[in-house]
């Protein structure tokens, strides 16, 4: 069994010679793995080895993933990418991650990440056809142009097999849910000059829902007394009292609702009709269905001159449930709470006059499972479509030169079913008809109080929900003409070798929204924006690699890329310079300099105006002038000084290019055969780096702004960048209040991170005991940081109190396995370091998980297969400040528990297994 090694080095001190290849990192074929940049593999064996399911779970495992990416629990990313999953290199940012196939890039996901920045869903890259991964970090602009800031993930799919392999792998958890069957099929032929493998990949993955792990099966799990309240099924507020109406029969006639678990409960209002268990009504796991398919063929015509061609086809169902946390049903698709768009007044949308019981009030319900007729008929369902198509000619000429001219097409597309309420049918089917206006605005029912709390028969609920469905899709296609030639010309210590690229390409997206989701009226919850572009780009590269001496090697690469969109053409040079020293025969010492660029997001440009009701934005500026001394904490938390907002974001054609700088230095030794440890420092710094400004922010910096001074004292100059920004953003009317925020992205400074990656191999082969391998990455990140404008102090991004999001600052793995004859074993273990947790003021303890796995050979054609991951069946670690659904900090967590896998491989025909 091959040891679950996530990274390859120099193999030992006795020379080999090796067929060239190309790595990631360069178009030059080159005999050494190792290059002036460091290179991270992982070979097929290797995932299977370490017990891996999933692309997905290969990448979390890479010590180089250090960001803080969206899991499958979290809402936010649920609702507006259902079903994709990011990847993360160095923790800044999934789009600063370029992900290619076969060295080709596809197109993105086609709904933006959290409304803002596209990305790559790694998640339907189908993991059974994967030959190799290779992962380079830091800036590979100079070869692949933009996006590649953080590094580059190359999932190098199978060219080549002997015979058909059946492989079948059945899955389950030991606490139950998330029950899986993945069935793979690969074969081959050749006839002739024409010879091809296909592939087909099929998956059937039931959902994990949260009412299946004790941990966050109902309110009672929450570490806060407060959190602990049942959650909201009915809830009648007498406004002008600020306090709660109980139902006339104390919930009876709801208490059969929630499985059972609706009763009574009283929060710092007053009563409402509550169930603990309501909270876990969601997916831990979604449930996927599809197939990939995949074929790679090559025609020779003659020996220097062949047709290829690589296919891609994919088709996969995704399901998932989300909620809402605590009893806040405001952006809630299974829940329900007036509203009224043609107020104008903070409250007033959310108020009505009951002429019957001569009060304002405010009515909210949530609907359950025995209302909507099960809930997987509120699953948001996802049908995504996805092609890649490479096909060209390539050879060589002049027995020196190699060519390949080459057009690529990948287009993703998708229908997003997203459960909605209808807002009209459910003010109506709760309150019957408006019968007008009050004198304050205000709009009039006359609604019997009991029809709150009076269960849903499941025609009724279906006469107010909705399925809104968008059509997204997104394209790339791309001409490029490649040459290489691995001896230009000779010089006194070797052949200089050179490789050349032109290539123009076009890249769209199309959100095609459900055009009732643009209004606000429609439907009820959240409401979800439009946006459409598309771009051209060309651009010329070359590459040098040049012996200096015997044991000196140098590398060069410069490109030039420019992009045309509406009426800017933003294009950038950009370059990379490496050395290569081999002192000795075991020690390489290296080091590469790169710079970057990146051209913005699609939806970062082209996004329309997207609308963000927020019923609770707190006035910063207003609560520390009522009450001097008080901290931006006090004020949140406090509530006194919270109204609603109609926020506004949208596109800004107007961003500039991102740009970058990256340098690594490092060695790799291998003073023996069987061992080799590799070192390497890097540092990257993005500039004019493009995010999203964030409104609670820009309404704290416009109070900081107002009042000259922070919370905790330190001066404020009104007319710093930063102030000049808030104080445009942040809108208020006459009386002082908040009105909106209009939110967009922008380019900001700087953010830079760096630190230091180990990695280390040892081999062990013995006569009886069999053959060991033992592997060890580790990742400590020196520093991380960022700056919002020049002239902004510098943020901390790896301090605890930094709360926009929870880095480590390490991370890594060990690998052990064994292999003798027809048996073999593994265990592998991911390492986390400590993370901020939720108040952002202390730390949450470092955690390791172990997967272990096994395999017979039954004969030589013939295997069975078992792992577990999570072998200890350890849950997420306790946050005491953690008190909102689930508990825990979903970017690192989740509580699947552990799981375990038996597959068996069958091959027919060909050499053994």
């Amino acid at each position: 069994m091959s040891a679950p090694v996530l990274a390859q080095t120099a193999s030992g001190g006795q020379p080999q010679q090796l067929d060239t290849v190309q790595v990631t990192g360069s178009r030059i074929p080159r005999a050494q793995v190792e290059g002036p940049a460091p290179i991270t593999v992982v070979t097929a064996e290797q995932i299977q080895s370490a017990g891996f399911t999933s692309v997905p779970d290969v990448l979390r495992s890479l010590s180089q993933n250090g960001g803080s990416t969206q899991g499958q629990q979290n809402t936010t990313g649920a609702q507006s990418t259902p079903g994709a999953q990011a990847v993360d290199l160095r923790g800044l940012g999934p789009n600063h991650t370029l992900v290619l196939v076969n060295g080709r890039r596809i197109a993105d996901f086609p709904l933006p990440l959290n409304g803002r920045s596209n990305f790559t869903d790694v998640g339907n890259i189908p993991l059974g056809m994967i030959d190799r991964v290779e992962v380079l970090t830091g800036s590979a602009s100079a070869v692949y142009g933009s996006d590649a800031m953080a590094g580059v993930i190359n999932f190098i799919l199978k060219k080549s097999t002997d015979g058909t392999t059946i492989d079948y792998r059945y899955g389950d958890t030991s606490r139950g849910g998330g029950e899986s069957h993945k069935l793979t099929l690969t074969t081959g032929f050749e006839r002739g000059s024409f010879s091809g493998i296909v592939g087909v990949e099929l998956l059937n993955k039931r959902p994990l829902w949260g009412t299946e792990r004790g941990v966050q099966d109902s309110t009672l799990d929450s570490p806060a007394a407060e959190r602990r309240l049942p959650r909201l099924t009915a809830q009648l507020m007498n406004w002008d009292d600020d306090e709660n109406i109980a139902p006339s029969d104390n919930c009876a006639a709801m208490s059969g609702l929630n499985e059972g678990t609706t009763v009574l409960a009283e929060n710092d209002y007053g009563p409402y009709c509550g169930s603990e268990r309501a909270i876990a009504y969601r997916t831990i796991e979604n449930e996927r269905k599809g197939a990939n398919a995949y074929g790679s063929f090559e025609y020779r015509f003659s020996d220097n001159l062949s047709w290829f061609a690589d296919v891609q086809l994919g088709h996969q169902k995704v399901r998932l449930l989300t909620g809402t946390n605590g009893n806040d049903v405001a952006s809630d698709h299974m829940g329900w709470e007036f509203h009224d768009p043609a107020s104008t007044n903070n409250y007033r949308n959310k108020v009505f006059y009951n002429a019957g019981t001569d009060r304002l009030e405010l009515w909210s319900r949530q609907f359950t499972p025995e209302e909507v007729g099960g809930l997987k008929n509120r699953m948001n369902t996802t049908t995504q479509k996805t092609m890649a198509i490479t096909t060209g000619l390539k050879g060589y000429f002049a027995d020196a030169w190699n060519w390949e001219a080459a057009y690529n097409h990948s287009e993703y597309k998708a229908e997003v079913q997203m459960p909605r309420i209808k807002a009209e049918a459910a003010n109506r089917l709760f309150l019957g008809e408006r019968l007008g206006y009050d004198d304050d605005g205000y709009a009039i029912y006359n609604p019997d109080p009991d029809r709150l709390f009076t269960p849903l028969t499941t025609a009724e609920f279906a006469s107010i929900a909705a399925m809104s469905t968008f059509r997204p899709k997104a394209k790339n296609d791309n001409l490029s003409f490649t040459v290489d030639n691995s001896a230009l010309f000779t010089m006194p210590a070797g052949d200089v070798g050179f490789a050349g690229a032109v290539e123009y390409g076009k890249q769209s997206y199309r959100i095609n929204p459900d055009p009732l989701a643009l209004t606000e009226d429609a439907y009820y919850g959240p409401r979800y924006g439009d946006g459409s572009g598309d771009r051209d780009h060309w651009s010329a590269a070359g590459e040098l690699r040049v012996p200096l001496l015997s044991t000196l090697d140098a590398s060069l690469a410069g490109r030039y890329d420019r992009y045309s969109y509406g009426n800017k053409d933003p294009g950038k040079f950009t370059y990379s310079a490496g050395l290569e020293w081999r002192p000795i025969d075991t020690l390489l010492i290296r080091s590469s300099y790169g710079t970057g660029f990146r051209a913005p997001d699609m939806h970062y440009l082209f996004a329309g105006n997207d609308y963000y009701r927020t019923r609770f934005a707190t006035d910063y500026y207003q609560c520390r002038t009522a009450e001097p001394g008080v901290t931006d904490g006090y004020c949140y938390d406090d509530g006194s000084y919270d109204g609603s907002t109609f926020d506004v974001y949208s596109g800004n054609m107007e961003l500039d290019v991102e740009t970058s700088k990256s340098f690594s230095a490092g060695f790799v030794w291998s003073p023996v055969a069987n061992f080799d440890l590799a070192v390497d420092y890097y540092k990257i710094r993005i500039e004019n780096q493009v995010q999203t400004q964030d409104r609670e922010k820009l309404r704290i910096d416009e109070a900081n702004c107002r009042l000259g001074v922070t919370d905790s004292g330190a001066s404020v100059d009104i007319n710093s960048p930063t102030c000049v920004d808030a104080l445009a953003r942040v809108i208020r009317d006459t009386d002082g209040n908040i009105t909106s925020v209009h939110f967009s992205p922008i380019n900001i400074a700087n953010e830079e991170t760096s630190g230091i990656d180990v990695t280390a191999h040892y081999r062990l082969q013995t006569a009886s005991a069999g053959n060991f391998s033992f592997s060890g990455n580790y990742n400590w990140t020196h520093r991380h940081t960022r700056q919002q404008f020049p002239g902004d102090p510098s943020e901390d991004m790896l301090d605890v109190s930094f709360s926009a999001t929870t880095l480590p600052r390490t991370k890594g793995n060990l690998g052990v396995s064994w292999d003798k004859g027809a048996w073999g074993a593994s265990i592998f273990g991911n390492y986390l370091g400590r993370v901020a947790n939720y108040d952002n003021d202390a730390w949450t303890d470092s955690t390791w998980r172990f997967n272990a796995g096994g395999r017979y050979d039954i004969n030589d054609h013939l295997r069975v297969s078992v792992s577990i991951n999570n072998l200890f069946d350890k849950m997420p670690p306790k946050d005491a400040t953690w008190s909102n659904y689930p508990y825990y900090d979903t970017s690192w967590f989740d509580s699947i528990g552990r799981s375990y896998f038996v597959q068996l491989t069958w091959k027919l025909g060909g050499s053994a297994l």
